[in-house]
């Protein structure tokens, strides 16, 4: 039934007219919030630009250089197939892994890619897409240095040194299972393999399956005291804060080639094959 404005009493008239004009504005209003949050959002300006822009650090078998200079591995590999699908280019972008997050929020990059486990105090920083991989701190030990040691327990001594990358999740996980040893940390995981290498440090804790690879390369000083990996992390792609459309399409990206199978079968090459290396530097 419809009531003719004439029924209704001025005061009631003009409250009625205010609460639609409101609800139209307020609808408006919305709609242009929403329009300019998508027309912001890293997703669409990548799509405009034409060129993911992909922040990334080099470390075996993630990402590394071949033979050409070309950048390769696990995590490249990722990276160049989202762009595929995106339809844009791919430019990586090598960063300290330290400083990787700053730059990120900087806008040097528009999301890393790069085995960045997802923990509670990076996700005050940035925003995390679900999980596209797992893994797990391993470690490599000097076979003199730390001969006999045979459980994680055996690195846990004032006496002990362990070498770690700068800003990793391998710190977390030494502190936490050995935090009676010595940490030093270094800029690049290179340069904490070399520690161990040299004799200055008993151990070094990285990614799995890096210090497997290492051992294999270094069978004369180095060993692996510990079979496997000692933690669990989820790994997951890294944007600025409130940008949900990238989200959103990271989200089902992964969701989308976990299911095709895609991502196992790039895991399985990089990790669980040596068929890559003769490839590298």
């Amino acid at each position: 039934m419809r009531i003719k404005s004439s029924l209704l009493p001025k005061g009631i008239l003009a409250l009625v007219t205010l609460f639609l004009l409101v609800c139209f504005i307020s609808r408006a209003i919305a709609g242009d919030i929403q329009n300019k949050l998508v027309a912001e959002s890293t997703i669409e300006q990548v799509m405009k630009r034409g060129v993911l822009k992909v922040g990334m650090s080099t470390f075996v078998p993630w990402a590394m250089n071949d033979k050409n200079g070309q950048l390769v591995g696990f995590e490249i590999d990722v990276a160049k197939r989202l762009a595929t699908d995106l339809g844009v280019k791919v430019e990586f972008i090598p960063t300290k892994w330290a400083g990787i997050i700053p730059a990120l929020l900087t806008g040097k990059f528009d999301v890393i890619i790069g085995g960045m486990g997802i923990r509670p105090d990076r996700n005050q920083k940035v925003n995390f897409s679900i999980p596209y991989d797992y893994t797990g701190q391993a470690i490599v030990a000097h076979k003199q240095l730390a001969a006999g040691f045979k459980t994680i327990e055996d690195f846990n001594r004032p006496e002990v040194t362990i070498a770690a990358r700068l800003g990793s999740t391998s710190v977390a996980a030494a502190k936490k299972f050995m935090p009676k040893a010595k940490l030093t940390l270094f800029d690049d995981e290179s340069q904490a393999y070399l520690e161990v290498i040299n004799g200055k440090a008993h151990a070094m804790v990285g990614s799995a399956p890096t210090p497997a690879f290492q051992a294999l390369k270094y069978p004369e000083t180095l060993f692996i005291p510990i079979e496997g990996t000692f933690t669990k992390e989820p790994n997951g792609f890294a944007v600025r804060k409130g940008d949900y459309d990238t989200i959103n399409y990271f989200n089902n990206w992964i969701t989308v080639v976990a299911a095709e199978g895609w991502l196992q079968e790039i895991k399985h090459y990089w990790f669980e094959t040596k068929d890559w290396e003769s490839s590298i530097q």
